[in-house]
């Protein structure tokens, strides 16, 4: 909301002049006129304001496009699947697991809230109509006011950097008429938050600049306090706003250098003003971050169905699921023992085995044990359950009192069902030959004795007294014959292995992989009977806080953004979005062929790619001419060409260039926040481009004017032809929609049964 007031304030205030007080020196006038006055009331403070009506139209405009008919399509279009769903979720209080930080939902569900949504609905498929009571213009319209105050935003940054009030025009104008902002503007999506803060944040940063030796002024500590927030904010919605966190964060250091090699600067206040900056810049806004954090956590606390992809202490802090199941369970490990061994880290599974033995030979002609499978199971099952036993125990004895097994503690696991010992040997594992292989023994009376010793190693064993303990204990298990941790891979075992998950062993022992904790643990009838019990000591939820969770959230985020690598039908390389190789299917009428299908300007898009080019090769000619002592600019147009460089070109570059490297499944909104950088700039390249460089005569600027219109008229008229993709309004005939493909890479949806 402040983000917004700022935008508000310098649309109704645009330029407001500093506050005079007449101070009368002239002390024979003054003492007349404070006669002739003495009963009268002068005003003290002038204030003079000014409206502009360029930036007012802009906005207003910006809004209607956003808003008009934002009710349609009544039906679940893309990634409403997922954040309409978290918005219930929210309000039902269940649990869920998302990649994004929290923020951008959690002001979804505001609106549904206030809206008197309950949650109840199914997004589970693109298409399904929303219910006629169902809220979807008020969850649709914090993005749709987010993309719509874009437009004022990129007219307010050029206009702070200095540029003539037709560029932020014409910056404005592009962010209005680009296809793509508009689309992702009217859904229940976040991306259109996430480019409202980093607009935010370049304007305040800009604003800042003027008051950088003076942050604890009044306009500097409130455009810090803006500016902490929206860094907070980029990256709250979604980690991507990184990139351009970091580009601020350079120019901040930049200045602060600069700073700091001033010795007219007395140290100490160099040194105050960097503690300033640092509670800004740093304090405030990972403060304001856990707090998001802190309120997404408080929310949601049922259990719901991604709880597998957390921690077995994390789940048990939820109401119902794994709470309820191990309600009241022992929380000691001993001899005798019941329990489920978890894949601490990564892809949530359990250790399991099952009567089927490994093939005798692997596809690739390679020998195996055949002894009985041990798999990783996704799912809870009677066959993932074993029992501790000691190490020259022969049989299970359910009888024996209860000893606690500690770290170092060498014992055997017994499987559940089929009574059969954990195992392991020199034999390749069947997916990953360079481990060996883990099976439960079968004695096939050959001479392939038993080796089922394992020694317990607990990695947070000063937490629990050096004992083994249910939910909170992170082990590893070590074969003593190999010297080898027990794995799991992450390699799927094919039809033989039911597709389950491979266990093996591996010689390196420090690796997340090798981790493991009890998730449910029972003892014997005998233990728990009144002679032999252990010690009261159950297990309780309340011992795994905030931080603990915070942290446990953040790197199942990091894990489960990383390994994001599914093939997609409109799917994209970060090379093929300058270009606009490929849309992305959004909706399609079930009516008629009317469908959203998210698209650019293409007209824009190539512009801004050209624009680009240009820009850095005036940049470095006039840099030349500069060394060679030809003054074209004074040394605030330099400071500010070297600004805007900097903040457009290095936030395209930095928004577009990580992407190239991720090996992920990527889609075009990925380039959005490059693009809105690149849409600024190119403005400033036309501006340059009349200022600088090519059109110094009257003759050639009318020229350059006359190519400039009919270019904005294509701009314009390539965003009037595409609108039917954007708001899915318009029934389509094949004939319009093979109008409308432009590339045949584009991919439009056409039913024959809608002619």
């Amino acid at each position: 909301m402040l983000l917004v007031y700022v935008v508000c304030n310098e649309f109704v205030l645009r330029t407001l002049n500093e506050m005079a007080c007449d101070h009368i020196s002239d002390n024979g006038e003054a003492n007349k006129k404070m006669k002739q006055t003495a009963n009268r009331t002068e005003p003290i403070f002038v204030v003079n304001c000014s409206l502009d009506l360029l930036l007012v139209a802009i906005t207003l405009i910006a809004f209607v496009t956003r808003l008009w008919r934002l009710e349609d399509p009544r039906g679940v279009v893309f990634d409403e699947i997922h954040f309409g769903r978290f918005a219930g979720l929210y309000l039902q209080g269940v649990f869920f697991f998302d990649v994004h930080p929290p923020l951008g939902r959690l002001l979804i569900t505001l609106m549904g809230y206030l809206s008197g949504f309950d949650g109840n609905f199914d997004f589970s498929i693109i298409g399904t109509e929303y219910p006629c009571s169902f809220p979807i213009w008020h969850l649709r319209l914090i993005p749709a006011v987010c993309g719509s105050l874009l437009c004022p935003l990129a007219y307010l940054i050029l206009s702070e950097l200095g540029f003539h009030q037709y560029s932020a025009c014409l910056a404005a104008f592009l962010v209005l008429t680009d296809n793509a902002l508009l689309t992702q503007s009217r859904f229940i999506l976040i991306d259109s938050m996430l480019l409202l803060s980093l607009l935010a944040m370049i304007y305040s940063l800009l604003k800042f600049l003027k008051y950088f030796k003076r942050p604890f002024s009044l306009y500097g500590s409130a455009w810090a306090t803006v500016l902490s927030l929206s860094i907070t904010a980029s990256l709250s919605v979604k980690y991507s706003g990184l990139f351009s966190v970091l580009l601020v964060s350079l120019v901040l250091l930049f200045y602060s250098w600069r700073m700091i090699i001033d010795k007219t600067i007395p140290l100490i206040q160099v040194a105050v003003r960097l503690l300033g900056y640092a509670l800004f810049f740093v304090v405030l806004p990972v403060v304001l971050y856990c707090l998001i954090f802190w309120l997404h956590l408080s929310l949601l606390w049922k259990s719901g169905t991604h709880d597998e992809m957390m921690s077995s202490s994390f789940q048990a802090t939820l109401e119902g699921g794994l709470a309820r199941i191990t309600e009241g369970q022992p929380r000691r490990i001993a001899y005798s023992s019941q329990i489920t061994l978890r894949h601490t880290h990564g892809t949530p599974c359990w250790l399991h085995s099952h009567s089927d033995p490994y093939p005798v030979r692997y596809s690739d002609n390679r020998g195996s044990s055949a002894q009985q499978q041990v798999t990783c199971y996704s799912y809870k099952d009677i066959n993932n359950w074993w029992i501790v036993v000691e190490q020259d125990a022969d049989s299970i004895d359910l009888n024996s009192p209860p000893k606690p097994v500690k770290d170092g503690d060498i014992i055997k696991l017994i499987h559940g069902v089929t009574g059969r010992s954990l195992n392991s040997h020199d034999v390749a594992a069947p997916m990953s030959p360079q481990c060996m292989e883990v099976s439960c023994y079968v004695d096939y009376n050959i001479s392939f004795p038993a080796q089922p010793l394992w020694r317990v190693e607990l990695l947070n064993g000063a937490k629990t007294n050096q004992t083994w303990q249910a939910m909170s204990s992170h082990i590893r298990l070590i074969h003593v014959t190999t010297n080898q941790a027990l794995k799991f891979t992450g390699n799927q075992l094919p039809d033989w292995g039911f597709y389950q998950y491979e266990v093996a062993t591996d010689r390196i022992h420090q690796q997340e992989a090798t981790v493991w904790n009890v998730e449910e643990h029972r003892l014997s009838a005998a233990a728990t009977s009144q002679d032999h019990q252990l010690p009261p000591d159950i297990w309780s939820p309340g011992n795994l806080g905030f931080w603990e969770k915070f942290l446990e959230v953040q790197m199942k985020m990091l894990w489960a953004n990383s390994d994001v690598n599914q093939e997609h039908q409109y799917s994209s390389s970060a090379l093929e979005w300058p270009t606009m190789n490929r849309g992305v299917a959004y909706w399609i009428s079930p009516d008629s062929n009317a469908q959203i299908h998210f698209l650019g300007n293409p007209v824009t898009w190539v512009s801004g790619l050209v624009a680009a080019v240009l820009f850095f090769l005036m940049f470095v000619t006039l840099a030349v001419r500069w060394r060679r002592q030809c003054q074209d600019l004074t040394p605030d147009e330099w400071t500010r060409l070297i600004l805007s460089a900097v903040l457009l070109v290095g936030g395209w570059v930095f928004n577009l260039v990580p992407y190239m490297l991720m090996e992920r499944t990527l889609f075009l909104h990925h380039y959005l926040p490059g693009l809105l950088h690149l849409l600024i700039l190119l403005p400033v390249t036309v501006e340059m481009m009349y200022r600088y460089v090519l059109f110094r005569s009257s003759i050639q600027r009318n020229v350059m004017t006359a190519v400039l219109l009919v270019w904005l008229t294509s701009v314009f008229l390539a965003f009037v032809r595409l609108l039917p993709l954007s708001y899915g309004h318009t029934s389509l005939t094949e004939e319009d929609i093979k109008s409308l493909q432009w590339r045949e890479s584009w991919g439009f949806i056409y039913r024959e049964e809608f002619k």
